[in-house]
């Protein structure tokens, strides 16, 4: 924009040097004729071998002279052959430069004075020019210098490009440190970015401090008030026990006591995940909480006569907390554990998203209208087995805190429920 607004302002100021030359060129011309005429005063006729100029001698060449005396009769040049050009209204002694008309119709540019001589003559003097060589003159002075101005303003924009690549480009590599670092938990190095960036930088490492540490005090705060409430419902289960074995009715107590504790858990469970999601730089072996966890519900599916089939690749990792990620693991077999009649099978492997843990079933599954709601509301579909119905939503808050999904669908393995995580490597 600044580059074209100095080319107009340059050619503006082009256009009007080329016209003042043009003048002053007029002027001399006018002047030479005026010494002419001083010396032919007595004779004008011979004024046209006087003021040589080869254009002046030909007919309609686009230069002109003419001389008018006090009786107005007109004396010109042979270029103006049968022709004459129409003096400018007659005031004082100064010079008029003005346009006007000249043969055929041409737009001619002339000079005019009148001059008083000492021997007391007194004569109009008209020199004049075609405004075509006017025009000629600056289109060839733009004609020169477009190309130069051209030059300019891609050097002008190739450096203002380069100066935002120097300003830029430090702010850019800053906010991709900033990005990688962050889930990494490593400090950002102000010795790396030029001086103007470095405070920023450091101000930058105080804030990711700050909030590490805001986030992990959350989770423990999470951690430790989970433990605080385990205590005394724990307690409350066992007076609940012991009532139950002297033969009160205490189920709907249990019931109670039992949602009260998955709420709870629920509760917890999206507190952790708040205070989690993008800002947490851990990463968990995945295989090895597979294949713990697969160990452990081994054990409880034998004792109900169950078979559980682990099939995980090695090396993989996720971008979550391992507490975490072991209870979306774990509320997952828990459910298949339930409703599986006698085999559930666990899979992870790598895919183009990240990674990709499956649960599966031969249970009854879940209808497809009734899958969302599930994963929303926790809502039960059969009370006829134990539990709250909260697991799969509970897996489902901590998993979208990390960006991973949770997707319910038919096992085409088992033939029952398939709960499919995605989760980022």
């Amino acid at each position: 924009m600044s580059v074209g607004v100095g080319t107009l302002m340059v050619f503006s100021y082009i256009n009007t040097r080329v016209l003042e030359q043009f003048d002053a060129t007029l002027q001399d011309r006018h002047t030479q004729v005026v010494v002419g005429l001083s010396a032919t005063t007595d004779d004008p006729e011979t004024l046209r071998q006087l003021v040589f100029d080869p254009a002046y001698s030909t007919p309609y060449s686009g230069r002109y002279w003419q001389v008018t005396d006090r009786t107005g009769a007109i004396y010109t040049s042979a270029s103006l052959f049968d022709e004459t050009i129409a003096e400018p209204p007659r005031g004082n002694d100064e010079t008029i430069i003005w346009n006007t008309s000249g043969p055929d119709s041409e737009a001619i540019r002339g000079v005019y004075q009148k001059i008083t001589f000492e021997d007391g003559t007194e004569w109009g003097v008209t020199v004049a020019e075609s405004r075509s060589e006017l025009i000629n003159e600056r289109s060839a002075a733009q004609r020169y210098l477009l190309p130069v101005f051209g030059l300019v303003g891609l050097i002008g924009v190739a450096s203002s490009l380069l100066l935002m690549s120097a300003i830029v480009g430090p702010l850019r590599k800053l906010r991709a440190d900033v990005a990688h670092r962050w889930d990494r938990g490593d400090e950002l190095t102000p010795e790396g970015y030029p001086e103007e960036v470095s405070p920023l930088v450091e101000d930058l490492n105080k804030l990711l401090h700050r909030n590490r540490e805001i986030v992990s005090g959350s989770r423990r705060q999470a951690a430790d008030l989970a433990h605080a409430l385990k205590t005394p419902t724990a307690i409350l289960r066992n007076e609940l026990a012991e009532l139950a074995d002297a033969g009160a009715h205490t189920e709907p107590a249990e019931e109670a006591l039992t949602r009260i504790d998955a709420q709870l858990s629920r509760s917890l469970a999206r507190m952790r995940a708040s205070n989690t999601g993008e800002l947490t730089h851990s990463r968990t072996d995945l295989t090895n909480s597979v294949e713990r966890l697969s160990r452990l519900f081994s054990v409880m599916a034998e004792r109900e006569g169950k078979t559980l089939v682990s099939n995980c690749e090695a090396g993989l990792q996720v971008r979550m907390d391992p507490q975490d990620i072991e209870e979306v693991i774990g509320n997952l077999l828990d459910n298949a554990l339930k409703w599986s009649r006698t085999t559930l099978q666990i899979t992870a492997r790598r895919c183009d998203s990240g990674i990709e843990l499956c649960v599966e079933d031969d249970g009854p599954g879940i209808p497809d209208g009734a899958r969302e709601e599930v994963l929303r509301s926790g809502s039960r579909l059969d009370t006829s087995v134990k539990g709250t119905g909260l697991g799969l939503s509970i897996s489902v808050d901590l998993l979208n805190a990390y960006g991973g999904s949770l997707e319910l669908r038919t096992s085409k393995r088992l033939g029952g429920l398939a709960a499919e995580v995605k989760i980022k490597a």
